[in-house]
């Protein structure tokens, strides 16, 4: 350990006692931001796993065929709330509370810049999970639409789609309002001499996915706002009957949905991107291209929403334009992907587990962003819309691509927020269940949708069983395998196989391996000087030279 870091654990151990208040006071009034991630990443777990239970039971509906369990209606309101639950409650908060733990660590900031925003921010998301949980119990059930919301039924449906708007009016306020927070953090509290483009790759992609959120959740307030006076304030936006349009809704939906996929995607994009560089042990190959890619792919984002909607009867320039520039936002993703394969070539790779997940996601969102190019072609989906084959796509994208990548961020950051080092056996044998049954859950799909298998059906016909079969016990396999990871965490927690040293990971070179393990409550409440900043920098150049 260095003299500076010596220093550094002295100033942060006598800060340790004073926390603040403790027991429930801790984390009701909670604004410390170590403490506020660690809720997200709580909430967002739970929100994980109710919103896996729904999709177990979605899967046993459909082990075969004919009607099992479940009244067709509320299989319908199983697929919509796994969708919202999963979306809004799962990986967005995820990633935010990564956000919010991470950044202030990595940039050499004492804290977010606004400090009781983040408080409240956090918790206007249980009231609006509670508001979802109990929508199934009103009458007429949950919302039974598809998380999309499509009218005529989000018109038509009972006072449960009151309480789904009201939910999202809630978690949208809390998205914007972590994203100005990151925003301020990232553009006025970084440390002496880390610019711009010398930031740690996950701050870049949580700023742009920020300035995402910004733009457009706002946008969906307004969507579902309209659907609300549609419902009870005689307006007809979306009614047909009066004058009104339901593929506008589709329009304006999607205009928010397609930045949302990159919402989700772009900051999976920063966690792989810290954790290859530090297990190939060289410096991530070519940031800056890095950079300019995410940023074309935030701004292309908006120029993509109808690819979701060639099967409504748009004019044939308008498809070819959506198809053209959907095939164009492949291309920085496309750049990326060869960048961290650039980044472990030649690289002296250890396969740690959070190595394992973030490669498993290169692969694997590789496979999605193909499928998604398929996908892009006006006259191909339109055979495929609401088809298992879209169905197939966004999981690639979301589970091998969002999940993962989560996984990874946990497996690698937990030495530091717990102080102790994880099983690596079960972390790997985590890995491997979940790749395999994974595949085995999703991949049979891709041929279900080419076979003509619609999405948000109870039942089909007989030529389907196979897959279906195969799909299920893959399902079934794959959320018992994620019951390893919570003892892992649990026991790492409790102890694990261990204590952790400030920089587990030998290349590791960002500034949250400079403060203790576990991460002191207050921490960089002086600032890291330049040398120090300057010192991860130029111990990736070392790494590189050193090959």
């Amino acid at each position: 350990m260095t003299a500076s870091t010596e220093t550094l654990h002295l100033q942060h151990a006598d800060h340790q006692a004073h926390s603040g208040a403790h027991g429930w006071r801790r984390w009701l009034y909670a604004t410390n931001h170590k403490d506020i991630g660690t809720l997200y990443l709580w909430f967002s777990f739970t929100m994980f796993l109710l919103g896996g239970t729904m999709a177990l039971g979605i899967r046993a509906e459909l082990f075969q065929p004919g009607l099992q369990f479940w009244h067709p209606e509320f299989f319908n309101q199983l697929t919509t709330l796994h969708g919202i639950i999963m979306v809004f409650g799962a990986i967005m908060p995820a990633f935010t509370g990564l956000a919010n733990w991470m950044l202030p660590l990595m940039l050499g900031a004492p804290d977010m810049a606004f400090a009781r925003m983040n408080n409240w921010s956090f918790w206007l998301l249980p009231p609006a999970a509670a508001l979802l949980v109990i929508s199934l119990f009103v009458p007429g059930g949950a919302p039974a639409g598809g998380w999309t919301l499509y009218p005529p039924l989000s018109i038509q449906a009972g006072m449960g789609m009151d309480l789904a708007i009201f939910a999202i009016h809630l978690l949208g306020l809390s998205s914007i309002m972590g994203s100005i927070n990151i925003v301020t953090t990232v553009l006025n509290m970084r440390a002496p001499g880390m610019t711009l483009l010398k930031m740690p790759m996950f701050a870049w992609t949580s700023l742009v996915t920020a300035y995402l959120l910004i733009a457009v959740a706002p946008v969906l307030a307004g969507a579902v706002t309209m659907l609300l006076t549609d419902r009870h304030f005689g307006t007809h936006f979306f009614k047909a009957a009066g004058g009104g349009d339901p593929v506008l809704f589709q329009h304006i939906f999607w205009f928010f949905g397609h930045p949302e996929v990159y919402i989700m995607a772009l900051p999976a994009f920063g966690i792989v991107s810290q954790i290859l560089p530090t297990f190939a042990r060289k410096p991530l190959f070519g940031y800056v291209s890095m950079v300019y890619a995410v940023c074309s792919i935030a701004i292309l984002s908006f120029m993509v929403w109808a690819h979701h909607m060639f099967a409504v009867g748009l004019p044939a320039t308008a498809q070819l334009f959506f198809m053209f520039m959907t095939m164009l936002i492949a291309v920085p993703t496309g750049v990326k992907v060869f960048n961290w394969i650039a980044t472990m070539w030649q690289g002296e790779m250890t396969f740690e587990t959070p190595m394992l997940f973030a490669i498993g996601f290169v692969c694997l969102f590789t496979v999605g962003g193909f499928s998604g190019l398929v996908l892009s072609i006006a006259p191909i989906d339109i055979q495929m819309t609401d088809t298992y084959y879209v169905v197939a796509h966004f999981h690639y994208v979301l589970v091998a691509g969002a999940l993962f990548s989560l996984f990874g961020a946990t497996y690698y950051w937990l030495p530091k927020w717990t102080g102790h080092m994880y099983n690596e056996k079960l972390g790997k044998l985590h890995f491997w269940w979940s790749m395999i049954w994974f595949n085995v859950t999703f991949f049979p799909m891709h041929f279900l949708g080419l076979a003509g298998m619609p999405r948000r059906i109870p039942d089909y016909p007989l030529q389907f069983t196979d897959f279906n079969s195969v799909a299920s016990v893959g399902a079934f396999c794959f959320g018992l395998g994620q019951l390893l990871f919570l003892y892992n965490v649990i026991n790492t927690i409790r102890g694990g196989a261990g204590r952790a040293p400030a920089r587990p990971w030998e290349g590791a070179h960002t500034l949250e391996w400079e403060v203790a393990s576990p991460a002191p409550h207050h921490t960089w409440e002086t600032p890291p000087d330049e040398a120090l900043v300057k010192k991860g920098l130029r111990a990736q150049l070392l790494d590189q030279d050193h090959e």
